[in-house]
């Protein structure tokens, strides 16, 4: 396993490259299994976790189920000093009588200083821990002033609450704006954000604001001094949920487009000619790219684990990352 460090100008830490995320740990993924998962994650060197307050209402859970089988995992294995946590709030449901929905009115709790201070207590709560290493707000909320989202999160901070502060699913413009509201505020800036990014690409959107765009990745490359403080990309489903390695899988929508297709055939034929598995060469393009970003992997089973593992160590040559970029 690699590591890299991830900060935001005040506080820094370690995290593994891979990333282990833990959606459907509690749900979809039973305890067994996914104690299995944790285990041979942390035994390979795997120190960061993913997870949040929603992990997974929608398949048949209360919201919190990962979060409290993680809990469970830290306590019976005495191993919470050896790994990193990351945990979103702001996209549960508000009114849990309602669905949620992409679309206004969406249900989503927000962002308002009072909810990220609740959830993030409870969170602290269902984890059995007494920080949260990084959090992240899930979606950008446009009816809450920045300011008050910022500064909620710079004192959670403050209070030794929260490590890292970061953002998901949110136009750069508004990455952007808020560390500059951070530097206004004196309070630390975000230094992480997730979005979507694989080695397949969606159609232009500008409604899309959920993708690790190239302007993304470009900025957050010239981030590192005082006045523009560190900036990590996480990427969740680099591998789209299997359907890159699994014809019988349709791609997701605004995915399924004559260049990917191409470059889903270029990344199989890539993969024989190197020796290695389609899923590992495409988590391998994300983790060697101009812009290193850090894959949420989401494995259901230790053998699917074992797979994405390999990818941490692989390589590209110059001349197999030029085959696969100019597709």
């Amino acid at each position: 396993m690699r590591y890299r460090t991830l900060g935001d100008g005040n506080t820094s830490f370690d995290v593994s490259t891979l990333c282990l995320g833990t959606m459907n740990m509690g749900t979809l993924t039973d305890e067994e299994t996914s104690f299995a998962i944790l285990d041979r994650y942390l035994e390979a060197g795997g120190t960061f976790l993913d997870t949040a307050n929603n992990y997974s209402f929608w398949a048949g859970g209360n919201g919190r189920d990962s979060e409290d089988l993680i809990a469970r995992w830290l306590v019976s294995r005495g191993v919470r000093d050896q790994v990193r946590i990351a945990t979103k709030l702001g996209a549960a449901k508000k009114d849990p009588a309602l669905p949620l929905s992409n679309t206004p009115p969406t249900n989503f709790q927000g962002l308002a200083a009072e909810t990220v201070a609740r959830e993030a207590y409870e969170s602290l709560r269902h984890l059995g821990v007494d920080r949260l290493d990084v959090l992240y707000g899930h979606v950008d909320d446009l009816d809450t002033p920045l300011a008050e989202t910022v500064g909620a999160f710079g004192k959670l901070q403050a209070e030794g609450v929260v490590g890292i502060s970061g953002i998901s699913n949110v136009a750069l413009w508004r990455v952007v704006e808020a560390r500059e509201e951070a530097l206004r505020q004196g309070v630390a800036p975000y230094g992480v954000v997730q979005e979507q990014l694989s080695y397949l690409y969606p159609t232009p959107d500008p409604d899309r604001h959920n993708w690790a765009s190239p302007e993304l990745l470009d900025y957050a490359r010239s981030t590192g001094s005082d006045e523009r403080p560190p900036l990590a990309v996480t990427a969740y489903s680099p591998l789209l949920q299997g359907a890159m390695v699994r014809d019988d899988k349709e791609l997701w929508e605004g995915y399924g487009h004559p260049t990917s297709l191409e470059r889903r055939r270029v990344l199989h034929e890539v993969a024989r000619q190197v020796g290695a598995t389609p899923n590992q060469v495409a988590l391998a393009w994300l983790l060697g790219g101009p812009v290193p970003v850090v894959p949420v992997i989401g494995p259901s089973t230790v053998a699917q684990l074992d797979e994405l593992l390999g990818a941490a160590d692989l390589d590209l040559d110059p001349e197999v990352r030029d085959r696969l970029d100019a597709v």
